[in-house]
C-alpha cells in the first residue's frame, strides 16, 4: 500500500491486538457514532432534568467515545485512504446530500466539544450553555449522519440497492 505521495505504508495489524482486522473498523466507527449518538441524548435528558453530575459524566463519555471513533477512523482511511459509493444514481445525490454537510460539520465538532467542555469543567455556565446550543445539535447531527453514511455506503441492500466495497 502506498500513500498518495507514493511512499510506502505500513500495514496496521489489529487482528493480534484486538481480534479484528482493519475490514472491520467502518463498522466499529458506525457502533461508536451509534453510541455517541446515544450518550449525547442521554446527556441532554439529564442536564434538563438538572441532574449535573451525571450530566458531565455522560457528555465526557461522549467525549471519549468520539474520540476513540476518531482514532479508529483515522486508522481506517490511513489504509483504505478512500471508499467510492457504488450505488445507483438516484441514491447518490442523497449520499452526497448528507455526506457534505456531515463531513463540513464533523471538523468543526472536535473544536466545539472541546470548548464547550472546557467551561462546563471550569464552571463558565453561561458561556458554556451558549456553546452547548451551537454544539449540542451540530455533534448530535454529526453523530447520527454518521451512522446513515456508514449504512448507505456499506450496506445498500437494506436499503434496497447493492454495494460493493472493497
Amino acid at each position: 500500500m502506498t500513500s498518495l505521495l507514493n511512499l510506502p505504508l505500513p500495514s496496521l495489524q489489529l487482528t493480534p491486538l484486538l481480534g479484528f482486522t482493519v475490514r472491520d473498523l467502518p463498522t466499529v466507527n458506525a457502533l461508536l457514532n451509534a453510541t455517541a449518538t446515544v450518550l449525547l441524548v442521554w446527556g441532554f435528558v439529564l442536564i434538563k432534568q438538572r441532574r449535573e453530575t451525571a450530566h458531565k459524566r455522560a457528555m465526557l463519555a461522549t467525549f471519549a467515545t468520539s474520540v476513540v471513533f476518531l482514532i479508529s477512523y483515522l486508522i481506517y482511511h490511513y489504509q483504505a485512504l478512500h471508499v467510492p459509493f457504488t450505488g445507483p444514481s438516484a441514491v447518490r445525490y442523497v449520499y452526497y446530500a448528507i455526506l457534505l454537510p456531515h463531513v463540513l460539520l464533523a471538523a468543526a465538532v472536535p473544536f466545539l466539544a472541546l470548548v464547550t467542555i472546557y467551561l462546563g469543567l471550569t464552571n463558565q455556565r453561561l458561556r458554556h450553555r451558549r456553546w452547548a446550543r451551537w454544539t449540542f445539535p451540530i455533534w448530535l447531527f454529526v453523530s447520527v449522519t454518521g451512522v446513515i453514511v456508514y449504512v448507505m455506503l456499506y450496506h445498500g441492500a437494506w436499503l434496497g440497492y447493492a454495494t460493493e466495497v472493497p
